[in-house]
């Protein structure tokens, strides 16, 4: 999930070039609504931390971790705040700091 079209179409590309197949999103409630409510198989999620809408990366990565424990997570976050991560974020999951290298998005999914 990234609320910035222009960084969502470099996350897109990258993710393709690397084998991934990607839905984008640009908010929590659609996140929701696709992987939670309407059940549709995922296999990792990536997500910036402060989004459009209610729902931040943090809650939307705690409610998917509710129907599946061991989802890999990869949050993006402009200025970093490691406090913040390891008090809101969920266990065995990545934070990477904005702005980063696709090639980083890649290595971390690939780690978790």
């Amino acid at each position: 999930m990234e609320d910035e079209y222009p960084l969502q179409g470099v996350l897109e590309s990258a993710l393709a070039e690397a084998g991934f197949a990607s839905d984008i999103l640009s908010s929590g409630e659609e996140a929701i609504t696709i992987f939670v409510a309407r059940g549709k198989h995922h296999k990792a999620l990536v997500t910036d931390v402060c989004l459009g809408g209610k729902l931040s990366g943090w809650d939307v990565a705690r409610r998917m971790r509710e129907k599946h424990p061991d989802l890999p997570v990869v949050y993006m976050m402009a200025g970093a705040d490691l406090g913040l991560w390891k008090s809101q974020g969920v266990p065995n999951s990545v934070l990477l700091e904005k702005p980063f290298h696709p090639e980083r998005l890649i290595a971390a999914l690939h780690e978790l």
